[in-house]
């Protein structure tokens, strides 16, 4: 039985950010497959994890720079290694080159970290993305994690073309695969009459996501509710810090209610949700939940880079506070627009995001490469370039690492030694 070892960054949580979502839906795709599955993570195990356990998923604790985790591979022995963002490939893909030489190395970006860094930069400085912000340092390192890895999943069409395109990555290297969904549609969802409010939802560790209730706090909130005196925005959200918790203001219609223990409920009984992203990366498991749930969206076009299908959007894109404002303000009064943008959200998700069209696609793809493995890496040399250096130094780096924690280690224990002996 194929064994696929997937190297955590954090471990899952589905309900609080759709990367937790779409872990699982891969996870699902090997299990029903009949792969024996191990999920490892360095990280600690946080309260809202999903249980692997309960899908027969074996779950392992991993040390950063620590040979301990050569022969945890040699016990494994995987046919496939997933790398969970390409942190995680820096760290342990050396390791798994040099116990594992056969297993197909599989990269998975959720987005691609150094675009999202880029608009990051640019917006705090208050000017558009340039070549100096796009090339830099970040991106060095996760386009070569993208090389060195035998195939990498790349959530968006948008980031796809910008690493072809752009980039020059050979598109042999990357497999497109957008969220998966069983796209039937919900039944008895409440209609325009029955909704009230505006929601807005997102992790609060994620800065674009706490960035935009900022924007909505102090500029576009105030304008809406100017308009709509009577209406309320409630805020959703893990994590939420101090700071966010202080913007609570229920005289003003503006409510910060934190974690929610389903998404799609509070989602559902919304009239039109708010997401006001000034940059970010990849795709917005937000807008698949409330196209899911018939719930109408106003956005940017960061926000809905790579999900509009044939130019449409299911619902209006905005991109200053008061135009954000105003089409949010039309769409909550405008029954015949909303109806509209519902139906478009429907239509998206069935052709963009349906189970049925993409998983076999994908899970071809890695069949494919697994079985040419040699020949598919004989045609990646620039990928063996820059493992034969790039692991060399991070190699180097972790052992020394290692041997330096180990020898305080020593130190520590030989003091305690001489307390005790004194």
């Amino acid at each position: 039985m194929s064994v696929l070892l997937v190297v955590g960054y954090v471990w899952p949580e589905p309900k609080s950010s759709a990367a937790g979502s779409r872990m699982l839906s891969l996870l699902s795709m090997f299990r029903a497959q009949g792969w024996t599955i191990i999920f490892a993570s360095p990280a600690e195990k946080s309260l809202h994890r999903f249980d692997l356990s309960q899908w027969q998923i074996s779950e392992e604790q991993i040390q950063l720079n620590d040979s301990s985790f050569d022969e945890q591979l040699k016990e494994w022995q995987p046919a496939m290694v997933m790398f969970d963002r390409f942190m995680l490939e820096e760290q342990f893909g050396w390791r798994v080159e040099q116990q594992c030489p056969n297993a197909l190395r599989l990269l998975d970006t959720e987005d691609l970290h150094f675009l999202r860094l880029a608009r990051q930069q640019a917006f705090k400085a208050g000017r558009e993305v340039t070549l100096q912000d796009l090339h830099s340092e970040q991106a060095q390192r996760e386009i070569a994690a993208i090389y060195r890895s035998d195939l990498t999943l790349i959530i968006s069409e948008a980031e796809m073309q910008l690493l072809t395109e752009h980039f020059k990555v050979p598109k042999a290297l990357l497999c497109y695969s957008p969220f998966w969904l069983d796209t039937e549609m919900a039944a008895d969802l409440p209609g325009f009459e029955q909704r009230q409010h505006f929601v807005s939802i997102g992790n609060f560790r994620h800065e674009p996501n706490w960035q935009a209730v900022l924007w909505l706090k102090q500029q576009i909130w105030p304008l809406i509710r100017k308009q709509i005196p009577k209406a309320e925005l409630h805020i959703y959200g893990a994590y939420p810090p101090p700071k966010a918790t202080q913007l609570h203001q229920p005289k003003e219609g503006f409510l910060l209610k934190g974690w929610a223990d389903d998404a799609a409920e509070v989602v559902k009984n919304a009239r039109v949700l708010l997401a006001p992203l000034s940059f970010g990366a990849g795709l917005k498991g937000k807008f698949i939940d409330a196209m899911a749930q018939g719930t109408p969206n106003v956005t940017t076009a960061v926000g809905a880079e790579g999900m509009l299908h044939q130019g449409e959007w299911a619902g209006l894109l905005a991109e200053t506070a008061q135009e954000i404002a105003d089409v949010a303000v039309l769409l909550y009064q405008d029954e015949s627009l909303w109806q509209q943008k519902q139906q478009q959200g429907f239509v998206i998700l069935a052709k963009r995001f349906a189970i049925h069209e993409h998983q076999p696609r994908v899970w071809q793809q890695l069949m494919d490469v697994q079985q040419q493995l040699s020949q598919h890496r004989l045609t990646n040399f620039t990928g063996a370039m820059l493992r034969h250096h790039q692991h060399r130094s991070t190699q180097f780096m972790a052992q020394w690492i290692e041997a330096k924690t180990k020898l305080a280690e020593l130190k520590q224990s030989s003091a305690t030694q001489e307390t005790k002996d004194e």
